[in-house]
């Protein structure tokens, strides 16, 4: 078993039940390339990259757990939500995860299914949800932008984590020194203290990209957000 690798290392997960994850992360992305492509245009194109090269560096970021075989660190994929949209934006954090599997070693190469839907596509999925909601809910100013970015990004780390908490009762193969309780309780604790971290990071990047091109956020298309006491700074392009 690779001790060194992020994710989820290979012989965590039996081999039916990550097939079973695999061919749903196919799946997930396959419709991810057909609903993105509509998204993409001159401006989403490039921050793309920007956000998979930001992704890459930030989960670079490592905090091994239960000795090495699992491993927390950032995800992304509430920035990767907030900027260029759902669909894009896991697709982003899935790039990254292969890059890291093939050329880094950075998580099993026959668990990337797994690693796939806990953090391209359910973190990146509950980040837009959270997202859509609060920006419905919260005031439309960079202060009501930052809260969301963090919440989005705290919990959306959470669900990452105990999607493989789900995946390791399905299939788990290797004692990891505590019962199903307290593999969850572990993985939420951690990844807590990880989400405060990444909300941090987020929610400064999402505001300053905001405040300077507000047209390049794919979340503010089709609404406005003001700083206190300025008028409203118009988003561009429709509501999504």
């Amino acid at each position: 078993m690779d001790t060194l690798a992020m994710h989820i290392s290979n012989g965590i997960i039996n081999g039916p039940v990550a097939a079973v994850f695999a061919a749903f992360a196919l799946a997930a992305l396959a419709l991810c390339v057909v609903r993105g492509r509509q998204d993409l245009d001159d401006r989403l194109a490039p921050m793309a990259g920007l956000v998979a090269a930001f992704i890459f560096a930030v989960q670079m970021l490592n905090f091994p757990i239960f000795t090495g075989a699992v491993s927390g660190h950032l995800l992304g994929g509430a920035l990767a939500a907030i900027l260029v949209g759902p669909w894009v934006g896991a697709l982003c954090v899935a790039v990254v995860l292969i890059v890291q599997a093939l050329v880094f070693g950075d998580g099993g190469v026959a668990m990337l299914g797994l690693n796939i839907t806990n953090m391209a596509v359910l973190g990146t999925a509950v980040a837009y949800l959270l997202v859509a909601l609060l920006l419905r809910l919260l005031p439309r100013t960079v202060s009501g932008l930052a809260v969301t970015a963090f919440v989005a990004s705290v919990v959306s780390v959470l669900a990452a984590s105990q999607g493989f908490v789900v995946q390791y009762w399905l299939g788990g193969t290797t004692d990891l020194g505590s019962g199903l309780a307290g593999l969850a309780g572990t993985m939420a604790g951690v990844h807590l203290l990880i989400g405060v971290g990444e909300g941090l990071i987020t929610a400064t990047t999402v505001v300053t990209v905001a405040k300077i091109r507000p047209d390049l956020v794919h979340a503010l298309r089709g609404r406005t957000v003001a700083s206190p006491g300025t008028p409203p700074v118009p988003a561009a392009g429709g509501a999504r």
